[in-house]
């Protein structure tokens, strides 16, 4: 059985895609073009999910992990800034971990 939303909409394969992209794709591709601020899955965890909620997303979710506690909305709007970073590489990470920091009070 699926995960699903109160509707009955099934999400398993948002939260799969999004697994796959933050703890998969997107260290890979900091491996692979060498020249990357953020490397390790965790650090883009925390830049996908601080700018989903232009805050630091740990006071938006109170669950662990987080993106098993996300609505569909937000794990699309997710999704579309891991596949931001993805495509546009090294400039989008840069910007986007920058708003994290920021968020964090570290920049």
């Amino acid at each position: 059985m699926g995960q699903r939303t109160f509707d009955g909409t099934d999400i398993s394969d948002l939260r799969t895609e999004y697994d796959r992209k933050v703890h998969r794709a997107l260290p890979a591709q900091a491996r692979a073009s060498g020249d990357w601020p953020i490397h390790a899955d965790h650090c883009f965890a925390r830049v996908v999910l601080d700018n989903l909620f232009d805050d630091v997303w740990y006071d938006h979710v109170a669950g662990r992990p987080a993106y098993k506690h996300l609505s569909q909305a937000e794990l699309e709007a997710a999704i579309a800034i891991a596949d931001r970073m993805l495509t546009e590489g090294k400039p989008a990470v840069v910007a986007l971990n920058e708003n994290s920091l920021a968020w964090r009070g570290g920049n």
